[in-house]
C-alpha cells in the first residue's frame, strides 16, 4: 500500500461527530420535488463553521505542532495556514539537523516528496490553459519513443490517465531502478517491459507514470520540465526558494536534513536524490512558499488578482477522477484522486483535496485544503513518514469543521503508516535452517548476469564472501550462505527498508557454474530473473 493509500484509508474510516453538531435538513414528502437549480447547490456543508472558529484552529496551532513534536520526536517541521488568499501562519519548530543548532523556520527549504504531484499538475493545467497540449493528449504525440507492455494502450494512454494512475502500470513502477542509480529516461523506457494491469478501471500510484506525462508536457513546450515548471508556476508566484532540482536544493544554506529513526532515535543517515521522478517526487519548497501556491489553488487560479491559470484547466485536476480506496464498509466513504491531486469528503460533507508525500530515507510532508471554507494547511517535516505531518493537518482541519479534535490523529497515522518503514523480503522473522545444506565453491556463483529489466547484476568475491552488486548506484551488497544455493541479503534503500532480509537464489547443475539466480526482492513483478551472460 502506497503512503496517499494508507492516509485515504484512514480518511474514510467513519468518524462519529456528537449529534448537537449534525444539522438537518427535512423535506416535506408532500410537495412536488424542486429542481436541482431551486434546490441548495450540492456543496452546501451539512455542519456550518461559526463566527471565529477558523481564527481558534490557527490560534491552536502551536500547541498542536508542539504536542505532535513531542509524541513523534521529528527533529523538526514547518506550518504555514492560508485564508481567504493570504498566509495567516507561518512557522518553524524544531532543527534542521540533529546534533546541531539552526533552528527550522517558514523559509527553511524541505525535500516535499510527493507533494510535488500536485505542483506538477498545476504546471501541467497552465499549459492546458495555454492549448499546448490537453488533459486528454497521448503521451506518444509528444514523446513518439515511449512505450509501454500493450500496443494499443501505448497509442492511447493520456496525460490525464497517468496523472490519475490509472495506466494499468503495476504501482510504483520503476522506482526499483531509481534505487540502482538510473536516470529518468533508462527508467521511462524500461516501463515497457512491466507487466500491464486493466487500462483505465484501475488505480495504481507510480511515480514514474506521471513523470511520463510531464515529461510529454515539457516536450509539448519546448523546455525540459523543470525549466517549464520555474517559469510558469515558480517564477510568477514568487517562490523563490522552491526548485525541481536536486542541485538547488543542495545549495540552500536554510535547509532541512532527512533523519530515519534508528532503535528510538532520528538520524541523519541517508540522503534522498530524486531527480529522476522529479515531476512526481523531486521538488524541494518551503513552507512560506508552498503557502502561495496553497492561495492560487484555493482561488481557483488566481493568484493576487492575477489568473495564473485558467480555472477551468484546472477543475479537472483537483476534482474526483479515479477511485484511490475503494469503501471498506456500506457506510465508509471512498477517496478519490484526480490528476495530482488527492481528493474525498470529509464527515462534515466538504470537500477536502490533499496529499501526502514520503521519502522512507527522510522525508514526512502533507497538505490539506478545504476550498468552501477559504482553508488550507501545509506541513513539512524531516523524517521518515510516521504521521506526524498529516496528524496535524487532520487536528487542524477537524477543529475547523468541528471545533474540537474527533480523535487521536497520530496514533491513528502512526499505526496506519507502519507498514510502509517495515522489513521486508522472503526471509524476515525466519531463523536460518539448523543444518544447512553446504554451498558450492564460491567460484560457482561469481560472474556476469543479465536482466533485460535491471540490467546486469555481478556476483564477485570480496574477502572470503560474496558480494552482489547492480546498476549504477555503486552500491554492493554482502551475500550471507542460507542453505545449499540460496544465500540472504539485507538490501537498504527508499524501497527496502533497513532490516529488509531476501533471498537470492542460484540455479546450477553438478558441478558446472551457476547459469541463472532470481533475487527474490526485486522479483515482485516477476521480473527477477537474471541469467548468465
Amino acid at each position: 500500500m502506497s503512503l496517499l493509500e494508507s492516509v485515504a484509508t484512514l480518511r474514510s474510516i467513519t468518524r462519529v461527530i456528537p449529534a448537537k453538531l449534525v444539522a438537518l435538513c427535512l423535506i416535506s414528502t408532500s410537495a412536488p420535488t424542486p429542481s436541482l437549480a431551486e434546490t441548495s447547490p450540492p456543496q452546501t456543508a451539512g455542519i456550518p463553521i461559526s463566527n471565529g472558529q477558523i481564527d481558534k484552529a490557527i490560534a491552536s496551532l502551536d500547541a498542536i505542532a508542539s504536542d505532535v513534536m513531542k509524541r513523534s520526536g521529528v527533529p523538526g517541521m514547518a506550518v504555514a495556514v492560508v485564508r481567504d488568499g493570504k498566509t495567516v501562519y507561518a512557522k518553524g519548530f524544531g532543527v534542521r539537523k540533529i546534533g546541531e543548532s539552526q533552528p527550522i523556520d517558514a523559509d527553511t527549504v524541505f525535500q516535499i516528496a510527493s507533494l510535488s504531484k500536485s505542483l506538477a499538475a498545476s504546471v501541467v493545467a497552465h499549459e492546458v490553459g495555454l492549448g499546448t497540449i490537453k488533459w486528454d493528449t497521448p503521451l506518444v504525440a509528444h514523446l513518439p519513443w515511449f512505450r509501454l507492455g500493450d500496443p494499443w494502450i501505448t497509442q492511447h494512454v493520456t496525460i490525464a490517465d497517468m496523472f490519475s494512475h490509472r495506466s494499468g502500470l503495476p504501482e510504483h513502477a520503476g522506482d526499483d531502478l531509481e534505487d540502482f542509480g538510473y536516470d529518468r529516461r533508462t527508467v521511462l523506457e524500461r516501463l515497457r517491459l512491466l507487466p500491464l494491469r486493466s487500462f483505465r478501471d484501475t488505480y495504481a500510484y507510480t511515480n514514474f507514470g506521471l513523470t511520463a506525462a510531464a515529461e510529454a508536457v515539457a516536450a509539448a513546450s519546448g523546455k525540459d520540465w523543470e525549466s517549464l515548471s520555474e517559469d510558469v508556476l515558480y517564477k510568477p508566484l514568487g517562490m523563490t526558494a522552491t526548485s525541481s532540482r536536486f542541485a538547488d536544493f543542495a545549495k540552500q544554506s536554510n535547509r532541512a536534513f532527512g533523519h530515519v529513526k534508528v532503535g528510538d532515535a532520528f538520524l541523519p543517515k541517508y540522503q534522498r536524490l530524486p531527480d529522476a521522478q522529479s515531476p512526481a517526487g523531486g521538488v524541494s519548497s518551503s513552507a512560506n512558499d508552498l503557502a502561495r501556491w496553497l492561495a492560487l489553488m484555493l482561488q481557483n487560479g488566481k493568484f493576487e488578482g492575477r489568473q495564473i491559470i485558467p480555472a477551468d484547466a484546472l477543475l479537472p485536476a483537483v476534482t474526483a477522477e479515479a477511485i484511490s480506496t475503494h469503501s471498506f464498509a456500506v457506510d465508509a466513504r471512498p477517496s478519490f484522486y484526480g490528476y495530482g491531486f488527492g481528493v474525498g469528503i470529509t464527515p462534515a460533507g466538504r470537500t477536502i483535496v490533499s496529499h501526502s508525500g514520503a521519502f522512507a530515507l527522510g522525508a514526512g510532508t502533507h497538505y490539506a485544503m478545504i476550498p468552501s471554507a477559504g482553508v488550507g494547511i501545509v506541513v513539512l517535516t524531516n523524517a521518515g513518514p510516521g504521521g506526524a505531518a498529516e496528524a496535524l493537518g487532520a487536528s487542524f482541519m477537524d477543529l475547523v469543521q468541528f471545533s474540537m479534535v474527533t480523535r487521536d490523529w497520530l496514533a491513528a497515522y502512526r499505526a496506519a503508516m507502519s507498514e510502509l518503514l517495515a522489513p521486508t523480503g522472503d526471509l524476515v522473522g525466519k531463523s536460518p535452517p539448523t543444518t544447512p545444506a553446504p554451498a558450492a565453491k564460491l567460484s560457482s556463483y561469481i560472474g556476469s548476469y543479465a536482466n533485460p529489466y535491471f540490467g546486469n547484476a555481478e556476483i564477485v568475491e570480496a574477502n572470503g564472501h560474496l558480494e552482489l552488486r547492480i546498476g549504477l548506484s555503486g552500491k554492493s551488497y554482502m551475500l550471507t550462505h542460507w542453505d545449499g544455493d540460496m544465500f540472504l541479503v539485507s538490501p537498504s534503500s527508499e524501497n527496502q527498508a533497513d532490516g529488509s532480509l531476501s533471498s537470492i537464489a542460484f540455479k546450477r547443475t553438478g558441478n558446472e557454474p551457476a547459469r541463472e539466480v532470481t533475487i527474490e526482492y526485486l522479483n515482485g513483478n516477476g521480473l527477477g530473473l537474471f541469467l548468465r551472460r
